[in-house]
């Protein structure tokens, strides 16, 4: 086993010297940019989130920046990169090392983890990268790669399965080189030990791969969860008031929160226009007001990790404001049409945006 762990690890650093992926992070040494990528390519592929990471570079060039930045701002600038809680986290984050840090990112693995949002993964990687400290990462790359060479059937969602796969991850470091070796393993799961149709033949270490040579790459790694999506319904009210519409911000501990949507009723199954008019939503923020017939949209949908979303879009013009105490009550906000490109919205209202003039049909 100990010949086979050093044929792992002196192997991958070479097959790193020679295929190394550019990217703006690679080599940075900046504990801040390090960490800003890092969250922004937590659950997220490498090419949806380089724009990203570039654009809150050139906007939030300290972690000062972003701590000072309101938090409409932030959430609308990681529109579309969804998990918001991620964004949360980071603005919540910045601030605590701006202020209470002093602007001085944490030095230790220990106080990296502590921070919000920073998980076991994080914290190994901001460690090594930035300060070169013994600290293996382990993320979807690594138990792939580790699973297949090793032949390891043990599940990686299982408790027994995680400190497996850590235990081995920190004996196959390079405690010289802690930074290399993590990149180095995890570009080889991305780009050479793929989850579909890995590039075997021309595999540098094909030769000791317990999965290749047992024929047993496709079934590894080994999950026993299996993810049941919950359905859920959304109706949408776009309700004109002049050339204005009515947002509310979604304040619960809930998806999207903290970004903007229009009033919504949400219902256990889906739901057509005649049963809608019947609802007390319906009936408490349009009534007797509409003055045209209401323009409805098609039907919408957003697959999230554990829920698959289904929208629907209602757009009528009213006579006059919604009454106050309604709008007080449900935190609305009256929005210029021409302002509405300021606010941070979820993915599925971003698309419905953008598709409106194509996709609405009259009722």
């Amino acid at each position: 086993m100990k010949d086979t762990k050093h044929f792992f690890t002196t192997n991958l650093m070479r097959w790193f010297a020679s295929h190394h992926r550019p990217m703006p992070w690679k080599g940075e040494k900046n504990p801040y940019l390090i960490w800003l990528s890092e969250i922004i390519l937590q659950q997220t592929r490498v090419e949806q989130g380089l724009p990203y990471f570039l654009k809150f570079k050139e906007k939030y060039p300290t972690v000062t920046d972003l701590a000072n930045a309101p938090e409409d701002e932030v959430m609308k600038m990681w529109e579309g990169l969804g998990y918001y809680s991620r964004a949360r986290n980071l603005h919540f984050t910045a601030k605590y090392i701006a202020k209470d840090l002093k602007g001085k990112f944490p030095k230790t693995h220990t106080e990296i983890l502590k921070l919000k949002g920073v998980g076991a993964y994080t914290a190994a990687a901001i460690a090594s990268f930035a300060y070169d400290l013994p600290h293996a990462v382990v993320d979807g790359n690594v138990y792939r790669v580790l699973a297949r060479y090793f032949g390891i059937d043990t599940p990686i969602d299982s408790t027994i399965g995680k400190k497996e796969f850590a235990k081995l991850a920190h004996e196959l470091l390079d405690k010289k080189n802690p930074a290399d070796y993590n990149q180095a393993i995890m570009d080889f799961g991305a780009t050479q030990c793929t989850p579909k149709n890995p590039n075997c033949k021309n595999c540098p270490l094909s030769k000791n791969c317990v999965g290749f040579n047992m024929q047993k790459s496709d079934i590894l790694p080994v999950k026993i969860k299996k993810i049941k999506k919950k359905e859920r319904f959304f109706h949408y009210l776009l309700i004109n008031s002049n050339n204005s519409v009515y947002l509310q911000k979604r304040v619960e501990k809930d998806i999207w929160q903290n970004l903007y949507q229009f009033p919504m009723l949400e219902t256990d199954k889906m739901m057509d226009f005649i049963e809608l008019q019947k609802t007390g939503f319906w009936k408490s923020r349009v009534g007797n007001l509409a003055t045209s017939p209401a323009i409805i949209s098609k039907t919408y949908k957003q697959i999230l990790t554990h829920q698959k979303i289904w929208a629907t879009f209602y757009e009528v013009d009213i006579m006059s404001e919604l009454e106050d105490d309604l709008v007080k009550n449900e935190n609305y906000i009256l929005v210029p049409k021409t302002d509405l490109n300021k606010f941070g919205f979820p993915k599925i209202i971003d698309l419905f945006l953008k598709e409106k003039t194509l996709s609405l049909k009259l009722f």
